[in-house]
C-alpha cells in the first residue's frame, strides 16, 4: 500500500496519544493496482486496553459507509502494539478472519516511541507481511 507521509504521521500520532492503550482505526484507499491511502479514520478502542483493541460494530459500519460514499474502499485496519513487536497476535489473526483482503497495519511502540510501522495480509490464519510505500502526498 502507498501511504502519504502525512497519514503515516497521523497513525503514529494516534498511537502516541492513546498509549499505554492500543489505538485503532481504518484507512480508506483508492485502488489503482497498488492501493493508495487517502484518509485515516480514527476509531475508539472500547476495550481501553494496552493488550487488545475492540471497535464498536456500529461505529465501524458507519465509517465504512462514509468511506464508500466518498468513492473509496476500506484498505486497512490499523492498531498499535504498546508492549509487543508489531506482528499480529493470535487475537489479531482470529479477528482478521472476518476481513479477507484488508491489510492490517500495526504501529509498534517502545516506551511511547514508534519503532516500526508494518503491514500484513492475513488470510485463513496465514500471515504475510506486505510493503508500505511512503509517498510525499
Amino acid at each position: 500500500m502507498r501511504i502519504p507521509r502525512a497519514l503515516i504521521e497521523g497513525l503514529i500520532e494516534h498511537a502516541r496519544e492513546e498509549a499505554p492503550n492500543e489505538c485503532c482505526g481504518v484507512l480508506a484507499v483508492e485502488d489503482g493496482g497498488l492501493a493508495r491511502a487517502v484518509r485515516l479514520h480514527r476509531a475508539v478502542n472500547i476495550a481501553a486496553s494496552p493488550l487488545r483493541f475492540e471497535v464498536d460494530g456500529l461505529e465501524l459500519l458507519h465509517t465504512i459507509d462514509a468511506i464508500e460514499e466518498d468513492g473509496h474502499e476500506l484498505g486497512a485496519i490499523y492498531h498499535s502494539h504498546t508492549r509487543t513487536a508489531p506482528y499480529p497476535s493470535q487475537t489479531d489473526i482470529n479477528f482478521a478472519a472476518n476481513w479477507p483482503g484488508v491489510e492490517w497495519i500495526i504501529v509498534g511502540l517502545a516506551d511511547g516511541e514508534p519503532v516500526q510501522l508494518r503491514s500484513y495480509l492475513i488470510n485463513g490464519g496465514e500471515v504475510e507481511e506486505v510493503a508500505i510505500e511512503e509517498t510525499a502526498s
